[in-house]
This record gives C-alpha cells, structure tokens and sequence, in this order.
C-alpha cells in the first residue's frame, strides 16, 4: 500500500523511528531544542501526531526545531518549493552563446559583459559535474581554462583581473575534482595547488576553502584521517563564513568517526548543521560548489554508518536517493546516491542478509558517474563485512571480485 504522506511526515515518521522514540519522547526532544516554552500537556503529542499524519505541516516557528532535534537542517526536512533547475538558470542568465563568447575572447574585447558571460559559463559547467562524464567534463574545463587564463595578458583594470583569476580558479577547481574523480591524484594535486596560488593572487578566501576543502577530501579516501583534520582546520579558518566551512566540518566529522571519536564527531556535525541553518538557500542547487541541505544528510549518513547507528543511517540513505530521484526516475546526484546505496548494503550485512546486501554494493558499482576514490572507499566498508561474516559465500565472493577488478582501474 502506497504512503500518501508528503515527504516531509513521512521523514519525520521516519526519524523517530530510527531513534527508537515514542512520540511523547520525540516531543520532549522538541522541548529541549526550542528557543522557547512550548504549550503544556498532551496538546504538544497531539500536534506531533498531525505532523506525522501530513495532516499540518509544521509552521515556520516549528520547522527548524523539528530539523535541529533530528541533528539536519530546515530545507532538507523542508525544501524550498518552486526554484528552477540549476543548471537551466545560469544557462538563460549568460545572455550570450558560447560563440559569441568565443568571439569575444578572441578579439581581446574584454568588456565586463564578456567577463560575466565567462562566470556563468564557468558556474554551467560547475552545474554540470553531477551527472556530466568526467572525460566530458575535464576536456570542457582545461579548454575554458586556458581561454580565460589567456586574458590575463590582455590589459585589464584591476578588478577585470581579479575577476579573470577568479573565473579561473574556480575552472580549476572543478578540473581537479575531475581529476581526482578519475583516479589521477598526481594531476588533481597540482591543480589544487594551483588554485591556491590563484585565490591567494585574487584575493578570494572562497575559492581557497575549497582548496583546502580538496586536500580534505584527498586525505580522507587515502586513509589520512588527521590529515583531514588539519585540511579542514587550515580550510575553516580561511573562509569561516562561507558554505565551504559547513563541508569542511562535515569532512572533520567524518574523520573523527574514522577514528573512532563519536563525540567529536557529533560536534563537528552540529557545527556544521548550525552553520548551514544560519545561510540563506542556495539559488543553484546543482554548482558542485554549493553545499545544500540535502548535501548534509548525505554526511550525517556516512558518520552514522561509521558509528554503527543502522536505523539512523539507513533512514538517511533512503532519503538521500529520494530527493536525489525526479519524477521520471532518473538520478540527479548519481555520486551521492551510490554511496548512499554502499551504505544500505552495510545494514543489510549487519544485518546478516548477504544477498540484499551484495545487490546494494553491485547496483552502486554499476554507475556511469561515479567518484572513483570515494566510491571504492565506502565499498570497502562493505567488503570488510562480507570477508569477516560471508567468507565462504559464492555471492560474497562474485562482489568482492568486481570491487578489486575496479580497484585495479585506480
């Protein structure tokens, strides 16, 4: 039977759940979250009924205590309704072609109106690293990066430089994503350096968060856990007030968690949580540089995974596949939802089914758009159980045999 419910009760419902509560526990954990008193008595259970039921949906007083009791954000339990696809949006605002753009570069008319249609080019192809193939994407990049790095020989005022190094760390910063996506450490490393330099000429503490952000996250498929730490410490006092700091803390907790330190973990997350509640709601949800409520559950979800909390972390896997599915069926975040899949298998050897547990790791496997290093990461967690407790299982060792061929690919 179909649940009629919107997403959001359904979640809620879900949330609860995980956490083993009754709805008057969930309700004192409402309490103890609010800025302020909340009504007495039994009217308060009576309410939180009606929420799960999709009856009422939660007012806008009520929406982020929901969301900071369940340790998330307000527009990842409740998303901002009507925005327009990402990608079609910085495509509109260019205002030009690509061959008028072309055009443009080529005949050093590097008015502002050039630049900004170089910056939305720039933000389309950022748009695009979700589901675009890396080869596409890198080719794409390095070639819009060498015409706009071009214009740094053009005379330019000041600030038409500083936006050209901008637009060009930013490039940069995506072709190393690419890089490392596709195994190439060595290449994404010293684009990542680059970028660095380029920030640090521009004078944008932004793009050099991310660099950090970078180093971060190589540490982190590499095994370096206190590297990641220190990349996320170095990365956080550069830019503290940009969305780049609430990643950062998202890659600190999900060191901590490999370390074993669940406290800190929990902190790193609250930290984060509470500096992406306090941000306004992204315009583009689809810029790999932009940290959106639904990026934040996909982090808690890896911690919780680590953690061994299974019902918080398979609630959390869920809902990362379902936000990252539209109506037809087809994935948005193909990367975001492998990983998320990576994790249901682990519940499921955990739980002792194999066979529910390898179709999880084999359908994560099997997609076109994946981040290599991150996704062999996860699949490992999944393998460990599979050698510890499946040991002697033919379909155990069918998946263990993909994952190392894949490996090899590396």
């Amino acid at each position: 039977m179909s649940d009629e419910r919107p997403a959001w009760a359904r979640r809620i419902a879900a949330e609860r759940e995980a956490r083993k509560w009754s709805q008057t526990e969930a309700v004192a954990a409402l309490r103890a979250h609010s800025p302020k008193r909340l009504p007495d008595g039994s009217s308060m259970v009576r309410q939180w009924k009606r929420w799960e039921s999709g009856e009422v949906k939660p007012s806008e007083f009520y929406q982020p205590i929901i969301a900071s009791t369940f340790g998330t954000v307000t527009h990842a339990l409740f998303p901002v309704e009507g925005r327009r696809d990402g990608n079609a949006e910085v495509i509109a605002a260019s205002g030009m072609e690509t061959l008028d753009i072309l055009s443009r570069v080529q005949a050093s008319d590097v008015d502002n109106a050039t630049l900004d249609a170089l910056r939305i080019t720039a933000d389309r192809l950022c748009s695009e690293y979700p589901y675009l193939p890396s080869r596409q994407l890198a080719v794409e990049g390095r070639e819009w990066l060498k015409r706009v790095a071009g214009l740094q020989s053009q005379r330019l005022t000041l600030t038409q430089h500083r936006e050209v190094l901008t637009i060009s760390a930013w490039l940069a910063l995506l072709v190393g994503c690419v890089e490392y996506d596709s195994g190439d450490r060595a290449a994404a490393e010293s684009t990542r350096r680059a970028v660095l330099s380029l920030a640090d000429e521009a004078g944008n503490s932004e793009v050099a968060g991310w660099a950090h952000e970078m180093r971060a996250w190589f540490s982190l498929t590499t095994g370096d856990y206190h590297g990641i730490l220190a990349a996320s410490q170095s990365g956080t006092e550069v830019a503290p007030n940009h969305g780049v700091a609430v990643q950062l803390a998202a890659h600190e907790a999900k060191g901590w968690a490999r370390l074993g330190d669940r406290r800190k973990t929990e902190v790193a997350l609250d930290r984060g949580r509470k500096l992406l509640e306090g941000m306004p709601y992204p315009e583009n949800l689809d810029h790999h540089f932009v940290v959106d409520p639904a990026k934040f559950d996909f982090y808690a979800m890896d911690c919780y995974r680590l953690l061994g909390e299974d019902a918080m972390a398979e609630t959390l896997a869920n809902e990362v596949i379902r936000v990252g599915t539209d109506f037809d069926g087809v994935e948005k975040a193909p990367m975001r939802a492998a990983e998320a899949r990576v994790t249901l298998g682990v519940v499921a050897a955990r739980r002792g089914d194999l066979e529910q547990a390898v179709n999880f790791g084999e359908w994560a496997l099997k997609g076109d758009r994946h981040s290599l290093p991150s996704l062999l990461l996860v699949s490992r967690e999944l393998a460990a159980i599979v050698n510890r407790d499946f040991s002697g299982e033919a379909t155990g060792q069918g998946y263990l045999e993909h994952l190392t061929a894949l490996s090899r690919t590396r």
